[in-house]
């Protein structure tokens, strides 16, 4: 019964952000109240709220994913993979996937104009971007028992996380440009290769699993 439960909660979670989607692309962020969200929902504004604490986790509904993405890539990286090995992996793998979080289907220009139609949500977004470096620095803290004067596991997060945003500004220009994925792709892909081939051996080579 417990999981029948929790997949009916995932169920209206998921509908609710669907519905409060379809509202925001086709009016605005800002146009759009709570309210108005639960009523074409057909639920409480309580239940919104119970499962979006803020509004603007109606739009970025999965922003603890996204923030917890590159730790998580560090954690499960494999023996003789280091740090940005597993995360420069991951964003490979990613745009190869055309993952939806890349920005690499035919509507994100959509969700790019709505996010830069409100500074809630873009200050919401680098709130994000803040969170996940502050995240990765600490798991590469925990992850080679770093001293806690020590400023390497932060200072090489700000590089990887400085990285992985510009390969999303890159989705986005192009999406606002109207470029075509496959063209996009190939240019953060690039641009991917430029950037690995400009970092130090020690910010490569850092947290480094070791092979046995």
């Amino acid at each position: 019964m417990a999981g029948l439960r929790e997949r009916k909660k995932q169920q209206t979670r998921q509908h609710i952000s669907d519905v409060a989607t379809g509202l925001f692309l086709e009016r605005g962020f800002d146009a759009v109240t709570v309210a108005e969200v639960a009523e074409a929902a057909d639920v409480s504004v309580n239940t919104v709220y119970n499962y979006f604490p803020t509004k603007e986790e109606l739009f970025l509904d999965r922003g603890a994913e996204f923030v917890d993405r590159p730790s998580r890539r560090v954690r499960e990286r494999a023996p003789g993979e280091s740090a940005a090995d597993a995360i420069l992996r991951g964003l490979r793998e990613d745009i190869a996937a055309r993952q939806p979080w890349m920005g690499l289907t035919e509507g994100y220009v959509r969700f790019m104009r709505v996010a830069f139609g409100s500074s809630a949500l873009m200050a919401r977004l680098m709130r994000m971007q803040q969170e996940t470096t502050q995240r990765l620095g600490q798991t590469l803290c925990e992850e080679v028992g770093a001293d806690p004067g020590d400023h390497t596991p932060d200072l090489i997060a700000l590089q990887l996380m400085s990285l992985q945003s510009d390969i999303y500004r890159t989705a986005g220009m192009c999406a606002l440009e109207r470029r075509p994925v496959p063209e996009t792709a190939a240019l953060m892909l690039e641009r991917l290769e430029v950037a690995e081939s400009l970092m130090s051996e020690r910010v490569l080579g850092y947290a480094r699993r070791p092979e046995s």
